[in-house]
C-alpha cells in the first residue's frame, strides 16, 4: 500500500509541475494535482474512493481554490436527486418481484433451446439496464442465471459474461441506464427523447453484433445447453422454475413504474407545455414518484431510503462532480480544450474518435463515472472552438459504456457480477478469460458507434 501511495503522490505532483511549466498558472496547476490525487486514489484504492474525494475536496476549499457556495453549486445535486428518486422506485420494483416476473415472461417461450436462451437473457439484460440502472439489473439477472445454470447443471461463466456485456450496452440506451447518462443529459442539455432517437438505435445495432459474436464464440456451450434443455421442455419442474405469477403488489408497482417512465419519456413535452426550465421535469419526476412510493409503501419507506439508495456511491459522485466543476470554473477545462483543438485541428472526425476511444480505453481500467466526470469540464469548453457538442456527448457516452466491456474491472456491473459468482459458486474468472471476449466486443462496439456518429457529423 505504501508503494501505491508514494506512486500516487509522485504522479499527481508530476502532473502539477508539468502543467505549471506547460503554461498553466500556479493555482490551476495545484487544482490539477488535487484532482489527480482523487482520480488516482480511486484507481489504486477503490474501497477508499470516498475518502480520497473527501480529502481532495477539503484541500480545494481550504486553499481557496473554490469557495463553499460554488463547490455546492458544482456538486450536481440535480443528478444526485434524479438517482435518489430512481433508486427508491427501482427498490420498490425489486421488492415487489417485478423484474423476476418480467424475466419469466420472456423465458416461457416454446421450443426453447440453448441459442434462444442465451439470446433472450442478453436481450433481457439490455432491457433491464435501460429501464433501471446497470448494477440493480445485473443483480437481478445474476439471481436468474445462477438458478437456471444450477437447474441445468452447466457452467454459468459464459452466460454471466454474455449478460454483463449486454447490460453495459443496454445502459447506454436511455437516461435511466447509468449515472453517466443522467450526468450527460443534465450537462449536455439532452432529453429522454434525444436518447431514444440516437442512443437507443445505436445500442440496438451494437447489441445485435454482440449477440452474433457471442453465439459464435460460445457455440459449443450453446449446444451443451440445448442438450440439457431438451428433456425439460415439458417438465413441470422447469416450468415452475421460470413461473412467477404477478400478485396485486407487483401490478401496482408495475403501474407506478410504467407511469414514471412514461412521464420521464415525455418530460420535454411537459416542460414546453408548462414553460419550465429545460430538463427540470426530467430531474424532478423520479423524486415525485419516490414520494408516491413512500406513501404507498409507508411500511417500507425507511427501508427503501436506507438500503435501496446507494448513499456511498452518491456521495462519491457528488464530491467528484464538484471537483470537476472546479476544473471548469478555474479555466483548466478551457486551456485543455484549446490544446486539444490546437493539436487535432478542425477535423471533427478525429476529435470525436479521440474522445470516444480514449474514453473507452480509460473506462476499461477506471470506473466510467470517473472518466466522464473528468471529461465534462473539457467538453463544456469545446463549444468556444466551434465543436458540435451533442455529438461529443454521444462519443463520451458510448466510449464510457462500451469500453467498460473490455476488462473485468471496466464497469461496476462487471465487478458486482463477478463478486456474486465467486460468492455463490466459488468460481473466479481470470483476466484473460474475460479479455478475449470483452476486447473484441468492446472495440467493435466503439467502432460501430464511431462510424454512426461521424455519419451525422
Amino acid at each position: 500500500m505504501a508503494k501505491k501511495i508514494l506512486l500516487m503522490i509522485l504522479i499527481s505532483l508530476t502532473l502539477g509541475v508539468l502543467s505549471y511549466f506547460g503554461g498553466f498558472p500556479l493555482k490551476q496547476s495545484f487544482i490539477i494535482s488535487i484532482f489527480s490525487i482523487s482520480i488516482l486514489g480511486t484507481l489504486f484504492f477503490w474501497d477508499f474512493r470516498l475518502s480520497f474525494v473527501f480529502i481532495g475536496s477539503s484541500l480545494l476549499l481550504l486553499t481557496h481554490a473554490v469557495d463553499l457556495e460554488n463547490f455546492i453549486k458544482f456538486a450536481s445535486l440535480d443528478v444526485i436527486l434524479f438517482l435518489i428518486g430512481m433508486m427508491i422506485v427501482v427498490g420498490m420494483m425489486k421488492e415487489a418481484g417485478f423484474f423476476h416476473w418480467l424475466i419469466t415472461m420472456f423465458l416461457r417461450v416454446r421450443n426453447l433451446d440453448g441459442k434462444r436462451l442465451v439470446i433472450l437473457l442478453m436481450l433481457i439484460s439490455a432491457l433491464l439496464a435501460a429501464l433501471m440502472d446497470e448494477v440493480s439489473s445485473i443483480i437481478v439477472m445474476m439471481a436468474v442465471i445462477l438458478e437456471i445454470c444450477n437447474f441445468l447443471e452447466v457452467n454459468p461463466v459464459p452466460m454471466v459474461i454474455s449478460s454483463v456485456l449486454a447490460t453495459n450496452i443496454g445502459s447506454a440506451s436511455t437516461v435511466l441506464g447509468n449515472p453517466i447518462g443522467v450526468l450527460i443529459a443534465a450537462r449536455g442539455k439532452l432529453s429522454f427523447e434525444d436518447f431514444l432517437t440516437f442512443a437507443l438505435p445505436v445500442s440496438i445495432v451494437v447489441l445485435g453484433f454482440t449477440i452474433f459474436i457471442l453465439c459464435i464464440a460460445y457455440r459449443n456451450y450453446i449446444k451443451e445447453i440445448s442438450l440439457k434443455l431438451k428433456p425439460h421442455q415439458e417438465n413441470k419442474a422447469f416450468l415452475h422454475l421460470i413461473s412467477i405469477p404477478p400478485d396485486f403488489r407487483t401490478r401496482i408497482s408495475m403501474l407506478i413504474f410504467g407511469i414514471t417512465v412514461l412521464f420521464i419519456a415525455l418530460h420535454k413535452r411537459l416542460e414546453i407545455l408548462f414553460q419550465l426550465e429545460k430538463n427540470s421535469m426530467l430531474i424532478m419526476l423520479p423524486i415525485i414518484s419516490a414520494g408516491i412510493v413512500m406513501i404507498y409503501r409507508h411500511d417500507k419507506a425507511r427501508y427503501y431510503v436506507e438500503h435501496e439508495v446507494e448513499w456511498n456511491s452518491l456521495l462519491f459522485f457528488m464530491f467528484l462532480f464538484a471537483q470537476a466543476g472546479v476544473i471548469q470554473a478555474s479555466g483548466v477545462g478551457n486551456v485543455l480544450a484549446k490544446k486539444i483543438t490546437d493539436t487535432i485541428g478542425n477535423n471533427p472526425r478525429i476529435l470525436l474518435g479521440s474522445i470516444l476511444f480514449s474514453g473507452g480505453l480509460l473506462s476499461s481500467v477506471l470506473d466510467n463515472v470517473v472518466v466522464v466526470a473528468s471529461y465534462v469540464p473539457i467538453v463544456k469548453s469545446l463549444h468556444m472552438f466551434g465543436s458540435n457538442l451533442k455529438l461529443i456527448w454521444w462519443s463520451i457516452l458510448f466510449g464510457a459504456c462500451y469500453g467498460g466491456n473490455i476488462t473485468m474491472i471496466g464497469s461496476t456491473a462487471n465487478i458486482v457480477a463477478l463478486g456474486i459468482l465467486e460468492k455463490k459458486h466459488n468460481i473466479k474468472i481470470n483476466f484473460f478469460q474475460w479479455l478475449k471476449v470483452g476486447l473484441v466486443v468492446g472495440l467493435l462496439s466503439m467502432l460501430i458507434s464511431y462510424f454512426i456518429i461521424i455519419f451525422f457529423s
